[in-house]
This record gives C-alpha cells, sequence and structure tokens, in this order.
C-alpha cells in the first residue's frame, strides 16, 4: 500500500519552488512526481528586500507568505494532477518555507531561524496535513538548524562500506559525508556560498536571475587577489558544525571583498565568485572527505557546467557527477528531503543531528498542522 507524502522546497536562491511527490512504502523512497513553479518577480524582490530589517516587515512578512503559500498550493496541485493522486490520498505535507534569517546560538544564546511560512493557509488551500518550521526545534536544543538533508542523504545515498560525499549547492552549499558504518556515522555542514552570490551579481549586470551553464564565469578570468581575500572571511576557517545563509553572503558582503580592488570586469568577478564556490566546497572535501567517492553533486549548481568543471579540475581523481547518477535527479533532492522529514515527524521519529548541526541529543523536528 502506498504511503505518499508531498516535499516543498524553496531555497536561498529564490529561484522557484520544486515539490515532489514520493512513495515511502518500500526501502527507498520513489518518486512519483516533480513539479515547479517560478516564483511571481514581485514576491523574489520582496524576499530578498525581507533578508534585511525595513519598514512595517511584520505586515509585509505575513503577506510575502501568504502569497508564497499560494504558489506552494499551486505546486501540490500540480503534483496531484501529474500523478492522478487524490489530496486524501496524501498523508502530510513537508513545507521548507522560505529563509528569511538564520541567526542560531547568537544575540541571546539561543538565536533564532525563520523560515517564512503560513501553514495553516497551506493546510486550508490542499486539504492536506501540512508539517513545517523543521529547524525551530534544532536551534532551540542548541543547535545550528542547518544543514538538514544530510539525514536523508544517509538514508537514501548511504552504502555501507563505502564513504560517500553529498555536495548540495543551492543559494548556500553544504556537505554531507557519508560513513561506512552508516549508523550515525554522517558529518553535515555549511561549507559557504553556493549560488547566491553568482546569482545576484548575474541580475545586476546582465539582468539574468542565474549564469546559464556557467558561460559568463567561463569568459571572464579568475581574480586571485581578490579570491584570496573572499577566501579570508572567518566562517570559512571555522569547524563544524557550522551553517550560514543571507545574513552573512550577500550583496553588501560582497562589495565589502571588492573595494579597494580597482577596475575589474563584472565577467571577472563572475568568474572569481564561481571559483569561491568551488574552491570552499573542494576545500572542505579534501579535509573531511579525503577518502570519498564519489562527489554527489545536488541543488542547482548540478547544472552549472562551469563550477562542475572547476570542482572536478579542484578534485583530481575524485568522481564528481550529479546525483542524477545515482538514483535521483538533482533538482529533486532537497524536496525529497523534506518528504522524508515530514514523514519522520508524522511518525514522531526523532532524529540524532549531533554530528550535523551540534543539537544536544535526538529530536522530532517540525511542527504539524492537520488539515
Amino acid at each position: 500500500m502506498a504511503e505518499c507524502f508531498i516535499g516543498l522546497m524553496s531555497g536561498t536562491s529564490l529561484d522557484g519552488v520544486d515539490g515532489v511527490l514520493a512513495d515511502f512504502s518500500t526501502s527507498s523512497p520513489a518518486v512519483l512526481a516533480h513539479a515547479s513553479a517560478a516564483l511571481p518577480p514581485s514576491l523574489k524582490a520582496e524576499l530578498l528586500a525581507l533578508n534585511q530589517p525595513g519598514h512595517n516587515e511584520l505586515h509585509r512578512a505575513a503577506l510575502a507568505a501568504n502569497a508564497l503559500m499560494r504558489v506552494y498550493a499551486k505546486v501540490v496541485g500540480q503534483l496531484l494532477a501529474v500523478s492522478s493522486t487524490a489530496a486524501a490520498h496524501i498523508t502530510a505535507i513537508g513545507a521548507h518555507g522560505q529563509t528569511l534569517r538564520h541567526q542560531p546560538q547568537m544575540h541571546d544564546g539561543s538565536g533564532y531561524t525563520l523560515q517564512l511560512a503560513n501553514p495553516t493557509l497551506l493546510a486550508e488551500l490542499t486539504g492536506i496535513d501540512v508539517v513545517a518550521d523543521f529547524r525551530s526545534r534544532d536551534v532551540a536544543a542548541g543547535g545550528q538548524g542547518a544543514p538538514l538533508a544530510p539525514a536523508f542523504h544517509q538514508a537514501f545515498f548511504g552504502k555501507a562500506g563505502q564513504t560517500i560525499a553529498v555536495l548540495n549547492i543551492g543559494g548556500m552549499a553544504n556537505l554531507t559525508v557519508l560513513g561506512p558504518e552508516l549508523a550515525d556515522d554522517v558529518l553535515g555542514f555549511d561549507c559557504g556560498p553556493g549560488n547566491a552570490l553568482m546569482d545576484s551579481w548575474c541580475l545586476r549586470h546582465l539582468g539574468q536571475p542565474f549564469d546559464a551553464n556557467g558561460a559568463w564565469a567561463a569568459s571572464g578570468r579568475i581574480q586571485p587577489d581578490v579570491l584570496s581575500a573572499m577566501l579570508a572571511e572567518p566562517f570559512f576557517a571555522l569547524p563544524p558544525p557550522k551553517s550560514t545563509g543571507r545574513d552573512l553572503f550577500n550583496p553588501a558582503w560582497l562589495a565589502r571583498q571588492l573595494d579597494g580592488f580597482g577596475d575589474v570586469t563584472s565577467a571577472d568577478v563572475q568568474a572569481t565568485l564561481t571559483e569561491l564556490t568551488a574552491a570552499s566546497c573542494a576545500a572542505c572535501v579534501k579535509t573531511f572527505a579525503a577518502e570519498s567517492q564519489p562527489l554527489i553533486v545536488c541543488g542547482g549548481g548540478a547544472f552549472n557546467r562551469q563550477l562542475m568543471a572547476r570542482l572536478q579540475a579542484l578534485l583530481p581523481g575524485v568522481a564528481v557527477g550529479a546525483s542524477d547518477e545515482h538514483g535521483l535527479p538533482a533538482q529533486q533532492v532537497e524536496a525529497t528531503a523534506f518528504a522524508w522529514l515530514a514523514r519522520k515527524a508524522m511518525r514522531r521519529e526523532a532524529l540524532s543531528l549531533q554530528r550535523i548541526t551540534g543539537t544536544r541529543g535526538a529530536r522530532v523536528l517540525g511542527a504539524i498542522y492537520p488539515a
């Protein structure tokens, strides 16, 4: 008998909403349908603006959450239609929400993480139970609240007797190291910026939301001095567990890095930003997954040919390839992870993420909003 969950993910890149309908009735989840929807330009602009303090932000955030849930509901409708599945046959939706602020353990010692959503509205629009706010309990228990996907990576990609690394390159990049013993033998943490800086620079200079295939970056030249200044950011030297987001790696950060370097062409900056992502990720692989084989890449970065080529060049001897080659398309991994996390929450199954987020112990993650 099918055990169906929907996972919805809108990542830091703000390129849209990805959704999957997955059946967990067998040992390995089967994706029955995949759908996506772009964010309306006005909503994307508002979500970007809400990453920073601003006028009337509580009111604006509430309305943005409603608008985002309507896009989520649209994706749910697409998934149900393409798979010919009735809403009544879905156990729950795992809805990540849109990260606006991520500041764990800061300010008062506990800090917070904020994923914008209105799960009650999504439950009303779809008639399906919704699980949301996955990160807050982990933060409350002393963890970073991110990344959460490594637990799913272990369940889906892990193989006994083999060390495997999974690199998710969304707006930020995070690395999962799956050890050969499987049980509790997993490490995960954020490496630094993924696509976020590249995308914002591309939008500013080309008016395009991303650098298709990394072609613009490939046309430029890496600036070693600029790259060195960027890599001097203290975050890169921090040991795991660690997580980051647009709170740190944003256009203002980039402007500070470029200050004083004179006339660097926009294409050269794009080439250097691509190398920043590749170099920071490769350094993490070399330090924490030196014995890994292969390196499985997922997220939007897997579609950037120049970025993938630079990763391979920096990791000679490691088979760098997209997750498509390992049973799950790159664009579906994160959404499937949140379907899996929703299933864990509905079953009240605690996750042990001490080596990933630094939490004090196993916790059930996610809040349930019945339809």
